[in-house]
């Protein structure tokens, strides 16, 4: 098994499930796309399954038996080992500890906004501010259904990290095309590209 799959991000988040109790891969697949949108944009079924057999190779998780539903088949129960608790502290501590300089689309979008022209660059902004603020609200309605169907805040508390940083984020957008619309970012002269120019709709 390539050590790479070991190093995939859904790592932690995989021993993390496996240890609040042992679960199947079809289990946890859907237990990491309930609880986070990033892992259901992240994890597909080949993916989790090859991480799966990579930890059990490195001995971190172990096959408890067989679990069988309905006329389902059997499927194979995997719980975390003294290895992958070990594992899983070390890196969650890093991770912690250590502040990464993460790369996004929009970070790298954003460093050639002049290449919009200030009028499609306030309309694009706002319109971001707008998709932000609708996933804000969603998000916050998810998270106060889990809260109040009594999952411990502990187990979410990812939720409220993300919504904090969708916060700052729609602040900063909303106030970066203000800036615009007023004329208080100063806009170097120079060709901008015409909406026909860029080749297609935006959706």
């Amino acid at each position: 098994m390539p050590r790479r799959a070991l190093d995939h991000p859904i790592v932690p988040a995989l021993l993390g499930l496996l240890l609040e109790g042992d679960a199947h891969p079809h289990r946890i697949l859907a237990e990491l796309r309930e609880r986070s949108a990033h892992h259901a944009a992240a994890v597909n079924r080949g993916t989790l399954y090859n991480t799966v057999a990579a930890l059990e190779e490195a001995g971190w998780v172990a096959a408890h038996g067989q679990e069988r539903t309905g006329n389902r088949p059997e499927r194979t129960v995997y719980g975390i080992t003294g290895a992958g608790r070990e594992e899983l502290v070390r890196r969650l501590d890093h991770q912690i500890r250590t502040p990464e300089r993460e790369f996004s689309p929009f970070l790298g979008a954003v460093g050639h906004l002049g290449a919009l022209g200030p009028e499609r660059a306030r309309d694009a902004l706002a319109e971001r501010a707008r998709r932000l603020r609708e996933r804000t609200a969603e998000d916050e309605r998810r998270l106060a259904q889990a809260l109040a169907a009594g999952v411990p805040r502990l187990f979410v508390i990812e939720a409220e990290y993300a919504l904090a940083l969708a916060r700052t984020e729609t602040a900063w957008v909303e106030s970066l095309a203000e800036e615009i619309r007023t004329g208080t970012l100063a806009w170097p002269a120079g060709p901008t590209p015409s909406r026909e120019q860029d080749g297609g709709d935006r959706d």
